[in-house]
């Protein structure tokens, strides 16, 4: 009769999804009473102190301070314990590697920085692994602490071979036995995620498509690519590759074939970061060739600094047109509700290009979602890679029944 005991409706099993419920709330909600958590939870004050003392001698919380400021006795306030687990992430790009460890309550411990450029004779094991240990020693932590990793790269590993895809430009990444050499080299588990995935990811978690199933985050930095998130979940693909839109056939561009190789043309020639200065130009604005990204961002903050009638309105409209022709064919194929703009590019044009690709999309598709820009305000690939991570973390973390 002992196996009962794991069944659902059993006493250790409702004790479990108690437990579960109240970590999630203090979560949420930061430090509450023992009252606070009875009332959320419709738990009696004798059942909530029980679970209190329960997950305190678990170490998963910690008495931390007392009410005040209101009417009556003080009260203890509980807390998640940071300690209870730690995750970490990785943010890759072809130029360097930025690492994070978070701890339960998703607060960032340390972090970590290495340039790659030049470095590929180390070899990609060894710059994850010396970036990792770098955010790992800035927590004040050992590697056998993070409990779980989360890799987020340009492209995606195709799930039949292994190997990455859509991502030519990241050197080093492409041996078929990348993920073999890196499960031998590192102490915890490890995920890998495509980094605008993670950026909807973060969005999702701590930003501005909390609440929402279904939407679309288009994401331009010095690539142009989507994120499809869909009945809550991300839509990746057969081969991972859902949501590379930089090779949509769009309107105005050469159709990019042999896609395997550095080429142009698709919705990346139209609306890509390159595209910054010949529109700028176009309209009268003097403006170097290089670099992209930091040129495109300079034009359109001033264009949406001012952005009236002249050269700096030309460009908000001339580049919203463009951005709205290739989200028009993503929103009738998905009908999503909520389109999310990120990326320093479309971060740099604002509310002005916001508004503006808004009316644009709402000639070119029939349905009308909402577009919002980005409300994660710092690395969000990072992000989404720790929030990633942990949710995982918490899972095992939080999980009493055992």
């Amino acid at each position: 009769m002992a196996g009962i005991q794991g069944t659902p409706g059993t006493p250790r099993v409702l004790r479990a999804m108690n437990d579960r419920a109240a970590l999630d709330l203090l979560l949420e909600h930061g430090p509450l009473s023992r009252t606070r958590i009875g009332k959320l939870t419709g738990l009696s004050k004798p059942t909530a102190s029980q679970l209190l003392a329960r997950l305190e001698a678990a170490g998963l919380v910690v008495a931390t301070g007392t009410t005040a400021g209101r009417p009556g006795p003080s009260a203890q306030l509980y807390a998640l314990n940071p300690r209870a687990g730690h995750a970490a992430g990785l943010d890759v790009n072809q130029h360097r590697i930025r690492a994070a460890v978070a701890d339960i309550t998703g607060a960032v411990a340390g972090e970590y920085e290495l340039r790659t450029e030049g470095r590929t004779g180390a070899g990609v094991v060894r710059q994850v692994t010396e970036a990792l240990d770098g955010a790992v020693a800035a927590a004040g932590l050992a590697p056998g602490d993070v409990r779980r990793l989360v890799i987020g790269t340009p492209g995606a590993f195709d799930p039949a071979t292994g190997r990455l895809r859509y991502a030519s430009h990241l050197p080093g990444w492409h041996s078929p036995t990348l993920l073999e050499e890196l499960a031998a080299a590192l102490p915890m588990p490890f995920e890998y995620e495509n980094d605008v995935n993670l950026v909807a990811v973060a969005e999702r978690a701590v930003g501005a498509a909390r609440g929402h199933e279904d939407f679309v985050l288009l994401w331009n930095e010095e690539g142009l690519g989507a994120a499809l998130v869909l009945g809550g979940r991300l839509h990746r693909g057969f081969t991972g590759g859902a949501g590379e839109v930089g090779f949509l056939p769009v309107p105005g561009t050469p159709l990019v074939r042999q896609v395997a190789k550095a080429n142009s043309g698709g919705f990346q020639e139209l609306a890509g970061v390159q595209s910054v200065p010949r529109i700028a130009r176009a309209a009268g604005l003097d403006t170097p060739d290089h670099p992209y990204v930091e040129v495109a961002c300079g034009l359109l903050a001033r264009a949406a600094a001012s952005p009236g009638e002249g050269p700096h309105a030309e460009l908000l409209d001339r580049y919203a047109e463009r951005l709205a022709t290739g989200l028009a064919s993503l929103v009738a194929v998905l009908d999503p509700a909520l389109v999310v703009l990120s990326g320093d590019v479309l971060v740099a044009g604002g509310e002005p290009l916001r508004a503006r690709v808004q009316a644009e999309l709402a000639d070119l598709a029939a349905s009308r979602p909402r577009l919002v820009l980005t409300s994660v305000p710092r690395e969000p690939v990072l992000r989404g890679a720790l929030e990633s991570a942990l949710a995982t973390t918490r899972d095992e973390v939080f999980d009493t029944s055992r």
